[in-house]
């Protein structure tokens, strides 16, 4: 059969041309990130600038599975920073942690380990049972635990998160995003430099058994040194991955892929297309720290706002919340920092000045370092309620307590950090933060505790805290 070389291709051409399509094709998907399922998402920061490299789906909500472990270990590093928890310290599994499903470490209830085993643990095995007793032992319950969590969330900017429990086990309530998963990394990584070398750990031993990372990039992509693996039926295969090579750094994110190798493909794809793009003369100043202070110390302690007036805060409940207890110290406020506002604030805080606690110089280090940061402008309140203004994140809900207020943010946050090592237990569970005011001319900063459940709980608290010769006030916002 003859051919119009006018109208009709050969054979032989016909096959050519298709045979370079279909390489067309294949180079393309090869040199572009491919989405690994309809629930993918995907990000890739450049950790040095804060510049997204690589954004599909980072927005939308996702669930973290074992992600979220990342936080339940962020608020373990925390508490050791605080002096609130040590590396041997014993961690007590309930009956209800103990009958957490796979995965597990397997410690029967009653039992205990180390808080560096359980480091161990969820980094490695990613110890189901192992969460949930760290949640237990740092917030009296695994729901007060979650209710922290989630206002850490906020204070660190993380804005589409919501947990629910302290491993990632099935809760249709606990969503997150890919963005604010990078944003954990790279929190992690920032806060806590000496901490972050936990998610480097290739195995973990205990008892007979020797615990693999299920993080299978580490030690076979170069550069990478954590963070987290996860996975559900309903979320598919998670991972926040930290790279750092060349003098460039970047946190990845992919979430739900179809199978663990099909994850760590994309995750490979995305290192190698997007870590040559990464800056090299970043200066260090992270996502992270947008929504948090420089250090470690006081990652909870962001200046937060703005919030409604108080109802109830007149001048018989100011002078009431800060009389001064017949106990306290009689300690005065050094006259370059004076107190101002209400007579009752100025007599109940003259009354209240402690010292660190011995091993908080970390703290003090971080209080130095605020100095130097500038203030934002705030503009004066009105009439005898102090007008709360600026911020950059939500302020928590619920019932808060304030137990002081000074023209300083380095004492304020202080006087937070005393009040927790001065009263034990009593506000291991609670969150410290200040808020900005401005009050008869002068800029305030007010020191509060959020994270209580109900009035008598936040009452029974500022009892509490008087008889420590603290002053304090409770309210609903």
């Amino acid at each position: 059969m003859a051919f119009d070389k006018n109208t009709q291709s050969s054979p032989r051409k016909s096959l050519w041309r298709n045979t370079w399509l279909a390489i067309l094709v294949l180079v393309v998907a090869s040199t572009v990130p491919a989405a690994a399922s309809p629930n993918y998402a995907g990000i890739v920061i450049d950790a040095k600038t804060g510049k997204t490299l690589y954004s599909s789906s980072a927005d939308s909500y996702r669930y973290p599975a074992s992600l979220t472990k990342m936080m339940t270990l962020y608020l373990m590093f925390e508490a050791i920073e605080q002096g609130r928890l040590s590396k041997s310290t014993r961690i007590k599994f309930s009956a209800h942690a103990a009958s957490e499903p796979p995965s597990k470490l397997g410690v029967a209830a009653g039992q205990s380990i180390t808080a560096e085993q359980a480091i161990y643990a969820l980094v490695t095995k990613s110890a189901n049972d192992v969460a949930t007793a760290v949640g237990e032992h740092l917030a009296g319950s695994e729901a007060a635990f979650a209710r922290q969590m989630t206002n850490k969330a906020r204070a660190l900017g993380m804005k589409r998160t919501t947990f629910r429990n302290a491993h990632g086990l099935p809760d249709t309530a606990q969503k997150t995003t890919a963005r604010d998963m990078a944003t954990l990394g790279i929190a992690l990584r920032e806060h806590f430099p000496n901490e972050y070398r936990y998610f480097s750990t290739r195995s973990f031993r205990f008892g007979k058994a020797t615990y693999g990372n299920h993080n299978r990039l580490l030690g076979v992509v170069a550069g990478v040194d954590g963070i987290k693996t996860g996975y559900t039926r309903a979320s598919g295969f998670n991972l926040v991955t930290s790279v750092t090579k060349n003098g460039r750094q970047i946190v990845a994110v992919v979430m739900g892929g179809k199978t663990g190798a099909s994850r760590n493909a994309q995750m490979k794809k995305l290192i190698d297309t997007y870590l040559p793009k990464a800056s090299r003369r970043g200066n260090g100043d992270l996502v992270a720290k947008v929504a948090t202070p420089t250090g470690s110390v006081y990652a909870e302690l962001p200046e937060i706002g703005p919030v409604p007036r108080s109802r109830d805060f007149t001048d018989l409940r100011v002078a009431l919340a800060y009389s001064e207890p017949p106990s306290a110290p009689d300690v005065p406020v050094p006259a370059s920092r004076p107190v101002i506002g209400k007579t009752a604030l100025i007599e109940g805080l003259n009354r209240q000045r402690a010292t660190l606690a011995p091993g908080h110089d970390a703290k003090q280090a971080f209080a130095a370092a605020l100095k130097s940061e500038q203030e934002p402008a705030t503009p004066t309140g009105e009439g005898d309620v102090d007008e709360i203004v600026t911020a950059s994140t939500a302020l928590p809900s619920g019932w808060v307590i304030q137990i002081g207020a000074t023209p300083d943010r380095n004492e304020a946050v202080k006087l937070l950090s005393e009040a927790q090592s001065r009263t034990g237990g009593l506000l291991a569970s609670a969150q410290p933060f200040t808020v900005v005011t401005k009050l008869e001319g002068e800029q305030l900063h007010r020191a509060r505790f959020a994270g209580f459940d109900s009035k008598s709980e936040a009452w029974s608290a500022c009892k509490q805290l008087k008889k420590a010769g603290y002053g304090c006030w409770a309210t609903e916002q």
